[in-house]
This record gives C-alpha cells, sequence and structure tokens, in this order.
C-alpha cells in the first residue's frame, strides 16, 4: 500500500467548505447502463413531442448456451448533433455490433388496456462500433459521442 500523502491544511480546509456548500441540495439520481450487443434494425430519425430531433434504435443481447439462448432487447434514444456523428449513426446496419453507455431510467405509464406499465429508457451518452457485418463499410473513427 502506498504511504498517505498529508493534504498541506489551507486545501483541506477549502474542501471542506466546498462540500458543507453543497450537501443541502439532493443530488440527482442517475443510473448509468453499459450494453454490448447488436443492433436490431436500422436507426431511424424522429422527433420529440417538442420538436427535438431524436435517432432511435434498438439492441439485442443474448445469453445462455445455443439450445436455451436467451434474448434480450433495449430501445434506446440519441440526441446526437446534426454532423458527422449522426450521419456514422444513421448509415449503420442491422446487426452491427456495439458498445453503448447510456443513462437508464425507469417510466410508467397506462397502457391501452388501462394497466399501469413499466418501460426502461436509455439515453445514449457513448456508442463504440465493435463489429460491422460483412460487407458493411467501415468508418475510420468507430466513436460517436451523444446526446
Amino acid at each position: 500500500m502506498p504511504p498517505r500523502i498529508p493534504l498541506p491544511r489551507s486545501l483541506l480546509c477549502q474542501t471542506r467548505t466546498a462540500a458543507r456548500a453543497f450537501s443541502s441540495t439532493p443530488r440527482p439520481q442517475i443510473a448509468k447502463i453499459t450494453i454490448v450487443g447488436r443492433l436490431a434494425a436500422e436507426p431511424e430519425l424522429t422527433s420529440t413531442s417538442t420538436g427535438q430531433d431524436m435517432v432511435r434504435y434498438a439492441v439485442g443481447t443474448s445469453y445462455g448456451p445455443r439450445e436455451n439462448r436467451q434474448t434480450s432487447w433495449w430501445r434506446v434514444a440519441s440526441f446526437v448533433e446534426e454532423g458527422k456523428g449522426r450521419e456514422k449513426l444513421m448509415g449503420l446496419a442491422k446487426g452491427t455490433l456495439i458498445y453503448l453507455e447510456g443513462e437508464a431510467s425507469m417510466r410508467k405509464y397506462e397502457s391501452k388496456d388501462g394497466k399501469i406499465e413499466s418501460a426502461l429508457s436509455i439515453v445514449q451518452q457513448r456508442l463504440e462500433i465493435l463489429k460491422r457485418p460483412e460487407g458493411a463499410a467501415s468508418a475510420a473513427s468507430d466513436a460517436i459521442e451523444g446526446m
């Protein structure tokens, strides 16, 4: 174990004061999620109810032995600004293996038959292309930051 280096008293006092100043406000609850999976279909560009552009896509993850494989589907929203990042995202083909980091939140809604349902919403923070399907074009940089 490396030796502890004591902080100068002036720095220690500043740190404690700053921590106290922000302790009265509740910290927002943020849940992070990391997914490695394949695109279920090509991403599609839509708009929110306020008119903001949004790219939506689904990612499938599989686990278990081949004869009893289970697949989970994840719906993802991305608010990547118009430009190269959005073009890369929109150009991804079905079956592309991706690494995704995002913020996850649960929301409740009432279904058509009156039941209260829950859904997990994922907003993309970072996406990396791990492997493109056979015959798909490759880009120089396969990382997309976004929100």
